[in-house]
C-alpha cells in the first residue's frame, strides 16, 4: 500500500487475464493493471493515483513478474517497496 492505493495479487489469478498483472483499490475505485505494459485491463483509478500505479510498476516490474509466477503456482509471494 503506497498514497492511499493497496496493491492486490492474487494466487492462481490467470483465469480471467492471462497476462500477468495487479489490482489496485483506491477509494471506491479499483482496476486491473498489466505488468507488462501498465495498461488497463479492467476498471478505473483516478488518473493521478493510476500513474502513481504504473510508475511503481515499472519501477518493481521484475519483482512483479517474479511474484506472479510464484502466485499463479499458489506459492508465497515476497513484499514489494512501496513507492516513496
Amino acid at each position: 500500500m503506497f498514497y492511499g492505493i493497496l496493491i492486490m495479487m492474487y494466487f492462481y489469478d490467470n483465469k480471467k487475464h492471462h497476462s500477468p498483472h495487479i489490482h489496485a483499490e483506491f477509494g471506491d475505485s479499483e482496476a486491473t493493471i498489466a505488468i507488462e505494459d501498465g495498461s488497463i485491463l479492467g476498471g478505473s483509478l483516478p488518473p493521478s493515483k493510476m500513474k502513481l500505479v504504473q510508475a511503481w510498476i515499472e519501477i518493481h516490474k521484475e519483482d512483479l513478474l517474479a511474484n506472479w509466477r510464484l502466485a499463479v503456482s499458489g506459492e508465497p509471494v515476497f513484499k514489494i517497496d512501496p513507492l516513496r
